[in-house]
């Protein structure tokens, strides 16, 4: 494919619906050879996308100091990211152009997966930003519909039992990023993100404006999605690619902002559940080989592998990053 489809996913919320097995198969389609897809028919209201961007926009707006006071720490990777502080998560390259603010699934403090499993905790939300927290969560649950009808999709594309992918989201480690990327430079060295592919099951992405997402073809070459304003895109992740066995493709992609403004971003990342195992579930393509990976430990992995100082080593997952 050397374009992204668009599809109407409405009749997903219908099992009767005539049209669900066309869309079912052109979602399979999609993510078989390319691994993005356009979505409209989410009934997602596009003044709640706009909130979003403008909450996004005054989490970014204020001082440096606030910002750096509810910073990332080793121990909680929850809240402001600095600019130019990520790398590729192999420890080459140029530092990204970005600065972000790391959010994760919001759960009762007395559920008891806070026990089971120290990557959950407490979000810090924007002090600064006292409506930032209702915005959110509310896009949030949003996502989270979404990405539910999608992976029931693919349950039934796939010939899987009703429930394999979507019960492993109960509780999950699903996450986002809010970024703000500033223009670069045409003769700047660097990206606001370096090509890579996500480590997660299921990205959604509200189309930004001002452009700057890149895709890789499989002949190499990169093109921009084509996403109705009102629509979202949406990517296939390392975690489905090795739950399908390759049948699914994660695909290489970056942001590159030469547009002379500044552009926001808030992809939505679907992780499942800390103790589900990731392996094949369905025959793997031919030459397909890579280890079960349990969700806890690639997250944990892309956790700390983020700091500059830290490294993969032989018990770090692919986490995505591309090799010549």
């Amino acid at each position: 494919m050397q374009e992204i489809p668009t599809v109407d996913i409405s009749p997903l919320r219908h099992p009767s619906d005539p049209l669900r097995p066309f869309v079912i198969a052109e979602i399979m389609d999609a993510f078989s050879e390319v691994g993005f897809l356009s979505i409209t028919g989410t009934e997602v209201f596009p003044d709640l996308v706009d909130e979003v961007r403008q909450t996004v926009r005054d989490i970014f707006s204020v001082s440096e100091k606030a910002k750096w006071d509810q910073a990332i720490t080793r121990n909680n990777y929850r809240g402001y990211v600095p600019l130019g502080f990520f790398a590729p998560n192999d420890g080459t390259g140029t530092a990204d152009r970005y600065e972000g603010y790391k959010l994760h699934h919001e759960i009762s403090p007395d559920a008891a997966v806070f026990d089971e499993c120290f990557l959950h905790g407490p979000n810090i939300w924007p002090r600064d930003v006292p409506h930032a927290k209702l915005v959110l969560l509310t896009y949030w649950k949003q996502m989270d519909k979404i990405a539910d009808l999608l992976l029931g999709a693919l349950e039934e594309g796939l010939g899987l039992a009703d429930g394999l992918f979507r019960d492993a989201f109960v509780n999950p480690l699903t996450n986002m990023t809010l970024l703000h990327y500033p223009p670069q430079a045409p003769d700047e060295a660097g990206f606001g993100i370096h090509p890579h592919k996500d480590t997660d099951a299921l990205t959604i992405i509200a189309p930004d404006p001002v452009g700057g997402l890149e895709i890789q073809t499989r002949d190499g070459n990169w093109i921009t999605p084509d996403c109705p304003t009102d629509g979202f895109v949406v990517n296939i992740g390392d975690m489905l690619e090795l739950w399908t066995g390759g049948q699914l493709v994660s695909t290489p992609h970056r942001v590159v902002n030469l547009s002379g403004r500044e552009r926001y971003s808030f992809p939505y990342f679907a992780v499942p559940r800390y103790d589900v195992v990731i392996e094949p579930v369905v025959k793997p393509k031919p030459g397909f080989d890579r280890p079960a990976v349990r969700s806890d430990h690639w997250s944990v992995e892309i956790w700390r592998t983020n700091w500059p100082d830290e490294s993969a080593n032989a018990d770090t997952p692919e986490l995505g990053t591309l090799h010549p």
